[in-house]
């Protein structure tokens, strides 16, 4: 992943990380690090698994968020 990736639009999906999830909520970005920073606020808040799909198609899963959006990644 480029760092020009984080400015081009992406597709947040959340879902529930209690209980088997029935419902998902998806919402659209302009930029990944809109997306990326949409998905931190949620697993902190809502034990939230976010799973993003960039503009390219790149499917960016829950642990891969978790491990990459320290806070000088998303600046």
């Amino acid at each position: 992943m480029m760092p020009t990736d984080l400015d081009r639009p992406a597709e947040l999906t959340l879902w529930p990380g209690y209980a088997p999830a029935q419902v998902a909520v998806s919402h659209s970005f302009p930029t990944l690090r809109a997306a990326l920073a949409a998905a931190v606020a949620a697993i902190e808040a809502e034990d939230a698994n976010p799973w993003i799909i960039t503009e390219d198609g790149d499917i960016l899963a829950p642990g891969w968020i978790r491990a990459n959006t320290a806070g000088a990644f998303l600046q």
